[in-house]
């Protein structure tokens, strides 16, 4: 059975599971879908055109849904898309898309978005991605599965983060980030491999003194960078990781990358 405080507002056009909580001075908009599970603390605002994915939680002060923020945007139907088992802490905002970009902002399942976190319009946010306190996605931003994004971290629009990747606190990211690649400083640098993050998925030494190779062989052996990135996808053609890294790579060749010492 929904548990609706007396002091929330409800649009007539949302659509709650039966068992929603939604707390004191919620505010829930038109064409909101909050699927089973979802709670809603005091004071949290879903805006509109939003679905929350089952069991997500909604802190107090935090905007969810809000127009994109676009000088091109008139107010036409744009969404937002979150999955399942989400934080999302005080004063996040997560915006709408907009009709220049895909039209929706997608949101993955079982994040963690500490206070402040921001996600631009037409991000598409992972799935188990940590985004700490106050980090900023510009619009278009694309961050892989598994990212940890550190506190007052920016991603310039259209950005990426690759996969298992990890962002330093401060770090401005104006250029992508490879899969399972770390990077800090500002501007932020890629410093070598997210070593902790592939501890914790379970990788062995052998896997990763092959990651390590391949990563230097990369980004620090001998010729030009193409002439590299040919040599790596033939030579570790069986490490699905690097793999993923040279696609990466070769998305949008065009698009600055994240380098060591630059």
């Amino acid at each position: 059975m929904s548990r609706i405080h007396a002091s929330a507002i409800i649009d007539a056009a949302a659509r709650l599971a039966d068992d929603v909580e939604v707390g004191p001075w919620c505010v829930v908009g038109p064409n909101v879908e909050l699927r089973t599970g979802v709670r809603l603390l005091s004071h949290a605002i879903v805006q509109q055109d939003t679905t929350i994915g089952e069991r997500t939680v909604i802190h107090p002060f935090a905007v969810i849904g809000g127009d994109p923020q676009h000088n091109g945007y008139k107010g036409e139907p744009v969404r937002l898309e979150i999955g399942a088992d989400n934080v999302i802490r005080e004063h996040c905002s997560f915006n709408r898309g907009t009709p220049q970009g895909t039209g929706v902002t997608r949101v993955g399942s079982n994040g963690l978005f500490m206070t402040g976190a921001h996600i631009g319009h037409d991000s598409v946010v992972g799935d188990n991605v940590v985004m700490a306190n106050n980090a900023t996605l510009g619009g278009h931003a694309r961050i892989g599965d598994r990212v940890f994004l550190g506190g007052l971290c920016a991603v310039h629009q259209n950005g990426r983060v690759g996969q298992g990747a990890i962002v330093g606190g401060l770090a401005a990211v104006t250029r992508d980030v490879i899969p399972y690649g770390s990077a800090w400083g500002n501007h932020a640098r890629l410093h070598g491999l997210n070593l902790v993050g592939l501890k914790r998925k379970g990788y062995g030494k052998d896997q990763v003194r092959r990651l390590l190779a391949a990563f230097r062989d990369l980004f620090e052996g001998e010729g030009v960078f193409a002439e590299r990135l040919d040599r790596v996808e033939a030579a570790y053609a069986d490490l699905p990781e690097i793999m993923e890294i040279t696609a990466f790579i070769r998305e949008d060749g065009k698009r600055p990358l994240c380098l060591p010492g630059e």
